[in-house]
């Protein structure tokens, strides 16, 4: 374990048995470079610390599901890991665009052997294990399961087989994310099932929505 944290890449090996994952994309936690749009409310200090909330509250959430789980840091894989559960898997993200880098986890995975793959983002105060679960279960019967965003992104997103056409050609961070990804599948006879659409924290008032529940 040691030697690979030294090379940047740090890995619990999974059970012989698991063949789901969700997959955690998460951005390392620093000062002016995490929730810019709520920053611009209320200060870079308290959207930093708004931001460690809704991360602490996503590994809570996703610690109650049986399946592997696979933290993908955005700029390093952090020094210090004892934070996260001992059951994790730690991966750095790799790729120019959003979409590169999660084509490339989605694609790294399916060829390890996973079955079902499911990713989130730490953005969604209102996601649940059951939530998780009923994703799951629907990708026993569709290629893709979708859960969108109120701001026209998607909160999860997961496969049965790896589509790399879903990534591509989508203008990231856009109202548009769900709506062409679902218009990617529908004219290329994928399957798929959607999900109770959630609300993001992005802005001050989608924060004020869910702060009482973050910090009680």
């Amino acid at each position: 374990m040691d030697a690979l944290r030294e090379q940047g890449r740090a890995v619990a090996v999974p059970l012989p048995d698991m063949k789901d994952a969700v997959l955690i994309f998460q951005k390392n936690a620093k000062l002016g470079k995490v929730k810019t749009r709520l920053a611009a409310a209320i200060g870079d200090q308290e959207a930093l610390d708004a931001y460690k909330l809704l991360v602490n509250y996503t590994h809570q959430i996703v610690s109650r599901v049986k399946a592997q789980k696979i933290l993908w840091f955005s700029d390093f894989i952090e020094e210090d890991l004892s934070p996260y559960p001992h059951n994790y898997r730690f991966e750095l993200q790799s790729g120019s665009s959003l979409g590169d880098k999660m084509s490339h986890a989605f694609q790294e995975l399916f060829e390890e052997g996973f079955d079902r793959l499911l990713i989130i983002g730490t953005d969604c105060a209102e996601l649940t294990p059951e939530l998780i679960n009923t994703a799951f279960e629907k990708l026993e019967e569709s290629d893709v399961v979708i859960g969108p965003a109120l701001d026209g992104g998607y909160y999860l997103l997961g496969m049965r087989k790896f589509i790399p056409g879903v990534f591509q050609g989508i203008p990231w961070s856009t109202d548009q994310v769900a709506k062409l990804t679902i218009d990617y599948l529908s004219l290329t006879g994928y399957s798929y099932s959607q999900l109770t659409p959630l609300s993001d924290v992005d802005v001050i008032k989608d924060w004020n929505q869910v702060k009482g529940k973050l910090n009680s």
